[in-house]
């Protein structure tokens, strides 16, 4: 009796990892055959000399899913994607954000494209965006800031739905003010951080003592001179 309840143990065991090897290979088939539809996709929109999207192709990717190029999707989309290089994705990139928006196909990543922007939106996520847009706008190597003209698009683009009026008067002030041609890193998060935590228009709670940049201690001064 003892023998029999061990050979029927056994192959409810054996059943059992038949069962979780089956299902393994499954899930690793179906995987599999996602990834090289993300792949087909990508050598649809690749350059074939470049191996990579290059700015012509992502103008064809933004036709087919209907987005703009200069859409904030599309940085949204970057972003996703850790694209390294302004107009340009590579397999890898491609790779690593269509997996994870779980788009295999142009209509999954045209559907996916709201969710993504929940996401951006969300405050955790938000921040390291709002850093990412900067870096992927540097261009040139060693280039460490962005002209006053593009810094001004850039802050319409990801900030002009946020903070509508803070993102207007410092766009007023950043092309009349003769001190800055450039802006950088440490002047493009304090003005986030400024939209975050200062009391706009009437600056109740800025200290210029504390660790803002000068740039924005001028921008306050200028608001409240405007003010009177």
């Amino acid at each position: 009796m003892l023998m029999k309840m061990r050979r029927s143990a056994s192959r409810k065991t054996n059943s059992t990892t038949d069962a979780t090897t089956d299902l393994f290979r499954s899930a690793s088939k179906a995987s599999s055959r996602e990834m090289e539809r993300i792949d087909n996709l990508f050598h649809s929109y690749a350059d074939k000399s470049s191996g990579m999207i290059d700015p012509e192709g992502i103008e064809n990717l933004c036709s087919d899913i209907e987005v703009e190029h200069t859409d904030v999707k599309i940085l949204m989309l970057a972003w996703k994607m850790k694209a390294e290089k302004q107009g340009y994705f590579t397999l890898e990139e491609w790779r690593m954000g269509l997996k994870a928006l779980r788009a295999d196909t142009v209509n999954k990543l045209k559907k996916a494209l709201p969710e993504l922007e929940k996401e951006v939106r969300r405050p955790s996520n938000f921040t390291d965006f709002y850093s990412y847009a900067f870096r992927y706008c540097l261009t040139e190597e060693k280039q460490k800031s962005i002209d006053i003209e593009s810094i001004c698009e850039l802050l319409e683009l990801v900030l002009g739905s946020v903070y509508r009026a803070q993102v207007d008067y410092f766009m007023e002030y950043l092309k009349i003010q003769t001190d800055y041609k450039v802006i950088n890193l440490d002047q493009w998060t304090g003005f986030y951080r400024f939209c975050n935590e200062i009391s706009f228009p009437d600056f109740n709670n800025y200290d210029p003592d504390l660790a803002w940049p000068l740039l924005l201690d001028n921008f306050v001064e200028w608001m409240k001179e405007k003010q009177t």
